[in-house]
């Protein structure tokens, strides 16, 4: 009987032991997590708290740069809402960015494709290029630029200025469109060329329609950092009328604490509304990911 009783323990021993260790490890991944919301909790604060400050200014009679509750109002809203304070500057904004979006997608998908494609000794040396194209700050090559556009006539001209945004965009829109092409199967335009298709062919109605969540993440990038662009156009645009937002906001900046802090929050929540409307259209169309299992199939 004692035997019994003795084996019986130690059988008892091991799983007590195990199911104290997995609580052990239990509450270490509870202990863990806790740890790791709390610091995305602090950092999300970190974006939130700015944000709560330009909704509650906007709406504040006597705002400042102090976080408060304001005083409601609708006069900051009123005063901005001006041919040449806000709907000029922003239909500038439209113009120089979406016209300069368009071209780098275009050129890109088109830079893009042979690099994905093709194989040449030339192509690491470019891809490397391209590379160290993006990370070259724009600062950089701001006097030599503006120096070039006093020489071919092209300083204070929108056509000009959009031309350099989507140049200076190219070499990220190039790269990232050239890591999105390369999941697109060659099989599928090996078929298509089977079937008579031609290059531009292949290029318009296999490869896009298969990469089209690539498109778009490349557009959105791409419009973001013209649409906060503001050195180029401060630097290229000198007169007042062909002023994108960007610039234009810095008039409501002044020295001695005169800045209208209402009015700039004001302008600053209509000046994110066509990035907001942007994605809000365009990232739907990013869920499904790119579709080649269907394509694939057979």
């Amino acid at each position: 009987m004692a035997a019994t009783e003795h084996l019986r323990a130690v059988r008892v021993r091991p799983d007590a032991g195990r199911r104290a260790a997995e609580r052990t490890r239990r509450r270490r991944r509870l202990t863990g997590r806790a740890a790791v919301d709390a610091g995305l909790l602090a950092f999300s604060a970190l974006y939130l708290v700015p944000l709560l400050w330009m909704l509650l200014a906007s709406v504040d009679a006597h705002a400042d740069f102090r976080l408060s509750v304001p005083s409601p109002t609708g006069e900051n809203f009123r005063r901005i809402l001006d041919n040449d304070i806000t709907y000029r500057p922003m239909l500038n904004g439209l113009l120089l960015c979406g016209g300069g979006t368009v071209l780098c997608v275009v050129c890109s998908v088109l830079a893009a494709y042979p690099l994905s494609r093709y194989r040449s000794r030339m192509r690491r040396p470019f891809l490397y290029t391209v590379l160290f194209s993006t990370g070259l700050p724009i600062t950089a090559v701001m006097i030599p630029v503006y120096s070039m556009f006093v020489q071919v006539n092209l300083i204070d001209s929108m056509p000009g200025t959009t031309l350099f945004l989507a140049s200076a965009a190219l070499p990220f829109g190039i790269w990232l469109m050239k890591n999105f092409m390369d999941g697109v199967p060659l099989v599928l335009e090996e078929a298509a060329r089977i079937d008579g298709a031609g290059t531009l062919q292949v290029l318009w109605r296999i490869v896009l329609p298969l990469m089209w969540p690539g498109v778009i993440v490349v557009t959105i990038f791409t419009f973001i950092g013209m649409w906060g662009n503001f050195f180029v156009p401060f630097i290229l645009l000198l007169s007042p009328e062909k002023l994108p937002a960007s610039v234009s906001v810095f008039t409501f900046l002044s020295a001695h604490d005169q800045t209208q802090y209402g009015q700039l929050s004001a302008f600053s929540i209509v000046y994110s509304v066509p990035v907001v409307m942007l994605y809000l259209v365009l990232a739907r169309k990013l869920g499904g990911g790119f579709a080649l299992g269907g394509a694939l199939k057979g």
